[in-house]
């Protein structure tokens, strides 16, 4: 929705001014230079992009950028919730009785009362692995956090990958268009002969890529782009939120406090009050 309404301020705002000022949008209707400064564009990024990151951003696309915000408030209520039910069982039950949960977690009764966070693939695996080290014995605070922070970064510089190969598309798109307006140049040049009116209309057709490469590159690509990257960078925060809740519970905080310190890392926008996170947990303790 935001992206729909988005596409039709800019495209709204730019036609509707032009026709305002009295200009014939008949004019405009250039699939030529689209063709040329669009498909200049799109060959240009796949000669520049490797494979697997054109499928993973053509997949972007079309699974982020007719999203909202991918984590609100709820979102992390849960989560934390959830983080706190887990090492509520770790504490009262130890560490073997989540084997069952971290190996299967589809069929896990703990995870399974949390469906945004089982929607969540990623997330799911990432604190599956980490609760899988814990069970081996493994409780090196500083090793942990080390291997969290370096498959954080692996996805961070992944989303941040995809989003720099689209605003870079984005950015030869101005040039592109003035290879189209001096390709448009070149054709007038040979009908110089032709009356001024004709001349005139062969300008201004010229002059349509020039536009088109400036709008569709600072009105639409540019600002998609940038869009996949900041979804790609809230997916980051939420494995953070997690990071900071394990880490905590590592180094023996009781599972309230190792929630709490997680939602007070949290921006202040998503961010669930104490209270609310403490209602919300409340009915872990009495379930």
């Amino acid at each position: 929705m935001k992206f729909i309404i988005g596409f039709i301020t800019v495209a709204g705002c730019v036609i509707g001014g032009y026709v305002l000022h009295h200009g014939n949008l008949a004019v405009l209707w250039q699939p030529t230079e689209v063709l040329i400064i669009v498909g200049a564009a799109v060959g240009s990024y796949i000669i520049g992009t490797p494979g697997s990151v054109i499928k993973d951003s053509m997949k972007s696309l079309g699974s982020k950028l007719f999203k909202g915000a991918p984590y609100k408030k709820s979102h992390y209520i849960e989560l934390l919730t959830m983080m706190y039910a887990t090492f509520k069982l770790m504490r009262s039950k130890g560490m073997l009785e989540m084997e069952s949960h971290v190996e299967h977690p589809a069929n896990s009764s703990l995870f399974g009362g949390y469906p945004g966070f089982m929607k969540n693939h990623h997330a799911v695996h990432f604190l599956c692995d980490y609760l899988r080290i814990m069970t081996m014995g493994i409780e090196d605070y500083y090793a942990l956090e080390e291997l969290m922070e370096r498959e954080l970064k692996v996805h961070q510089k992944h989303g941040q990958h995809i989003e720099h190969v689209l605003v870079t598309m984005a950015d030869g798109m101005p040039a592109l268009g003035i290879v189209a307006a001096v390709l448009g140049v070149i054709i007038t040049m040979g009908s110089i002969t032709e009356p001024p009116e004709i001349l005139g209309g062969l300008i201004g057709a010229a002059l349509v890529g020039t536009f088109l490469g400036v709008l569709l590159s600072y009105g639409f690509i540019g600002p998609m782009g940038r869009y996949v990257g900041e979804q790609y960078a809230a997916e980051v925060k939420y494995l953070e939120c997690m990071k900071v809740a394990l880490l905590a519970h590592i180094k023996g905080s009781a599972p309230a406090v190792s929630v709490e310190f997680a939602r007070t890392s949290l921006d202040e926008h998503i961010k669930p009050s104490f209270t609310e996170l403490e209602d919300a947990c409340s009915s872990v303790a009495t379930g």
